[in-house]
């Protein structure tokens, strides 16, 4: 599918990483981790439809198995033939539904704040009508995003206030339909046991739209997941704290 945006960083004869963005987000939610993982990585970003400088069609499937088909596709034209898959929010979901369409192709997971189930949102409820996305300002997107950080005295880059403003309503409301229709069918923990692919969990304990004690222990009980509590961030760990998202991803890459 050519309509999607992705990029191809570090040694071509490097183990692979898939980095997969939230909602209403594009491939710069990971700007500041990428030169953190190319050293010993190749690093494979993709804006999933609907984001960053993929196509937005209005009348797309923008549901969460359709987005994984997508992502795996984007690997099968670059010739990866394995990947560590990386999902941050909601990219988890299409991180764990890549990995049960192509347990192959997916030879682990890793989870940034990805919320396990419905119960566990305690983020607010983001309802727009079209004429009211249209007419969005600069401030009442960075106001909406506010919950997506919580490290004191962070702002969210221009990047991802582009990213909001550069997406359709269309797309914008099918995608957040699709991530909730997922998660309404089966939680995200008892999807992973299901698999039993190897997974990392990485988890701010401040997040502000997911429950973080319940989130984590709902993965706990995943038999083999390996969870790592990152205190004093929030929801978007590679944002407000590139190092240490870093540290743990490449320690769980190095045992694979």
């Amino acid at each position: 599918m050519t309509n999607l945006h992705v990029t191809d960083d570090g040694p071509r004869d490097a183990p692979v990483l898939l980095l997969i963005h939230g909602s209403a987000s594009s491939i710069h939610s990971w700007d500041e981790l990428l030169p953190l993982l190319t050293g010993t990585h190749r690093v494979v970003r993709i804006d999933l439809l609907g984001h960053g400088r993929s196509a937005k069609p209005d009348d797309a499937a923008y549901g969460v198995p359709k987005q994984a088909r997508r992502a795996g596709a984007a690997l099968d034209r670059l010739d990866v033939g394995q990947a560590v898959v990386v999902g941050h929010s909601s990219g988890g979901l299409v991180a764990t539904a890549l990995a049960e369409q192509r347990p192959a192709l997916v030879t682990a997971l890793v989870l940034v704040n990805c919320g396990p189930s419905l119960d566990t949102y305690i983020g607010p409820r983001l309802a727009f009508e079209a004429e009211q996305w249209a007419r969005l300002t600069d401030e009442q997107i960075r106001q909406a995003m506010t919950s997506a950080f919580s490290r004191p005295g962070y702002e969210a880059p221009a990047s991802l206030v582009d990213d909001v403003r550069g997406m359709t309503f269309a797309s914008f409301t099918a995608t957040q339909q699709g991530a909730v229709e997922y998660l309404a069918r089966q939680p995200i923990p008892d999807r992973l046991t299901t698999l039993g692919t190897p997974v990392l969990v990485l988890f701010g304990e401040d997040d502000r739209r997911w429950e973080p004690s319940t989130a984590l222990a709902a993965y706990r009980a995943v038999p083999g997941a390996r969870v790592v509590p990152l205190p004093g961030v929030g929801h978007s760990p590679m944002l407000e704290d590139p190092p240490r998202t870093a540290e743990a991803l490449l320690a769980f890459t190095g045992r694979r």
